[in-house]
């Protein structure tokens, strides 16, 4: 089971990748902490053990589909190119690699820039 702790420890031991609210490399967040929305989008609720990792919207539906009780969405990321990760469910490998994916695609468009 992984926890905050490993998101924050694996999510820091990635190159360029700087510690703020959320994790980010070149001011880009490759993982950040999991706060629902109400209706109105006004108020949120923070869901500690749920974080919010980047990854393209194909492989965002695949997860979800092949590993539901790990990955979710919620109708204000539908849109966004992140997957919601229940920590109590993913082992730290698979995390990983979940952070090492995000990091990669946000330092191709960090580099860009």
């Amino acid at each position: 089971m992984a926890t905050d702790d490993d998101v924050r420890r694996l999510a820091l031991a990635l190159p360029g990748v700087r510690e703020v609210t959320l994790y980010a490399i070149g001011g880009q967040p490759i993982v950040e902490p999991y706060f629902e929305r109400d209706k109105t989008r006004r108020k949120l609720t923070h869901h500690a053990g749920i974080w919010a990792i980047r990854c393209p919207l194909a492989e965002k539906e695949m997860l979800i589909e092949a590993s539901p009780d790990i990955y979710f969405d919620d109708d204000y990321y539908r849109r966004y190119p992140v997957v919601l990760v229940r920590l109590a469910n993913i082992d730290e490998a698979e995390l990983a690699a979940m952070l090492a994916r995000a990091h990669d695609i946000q330092a191709a468009k960090a580099r860009k820039r």
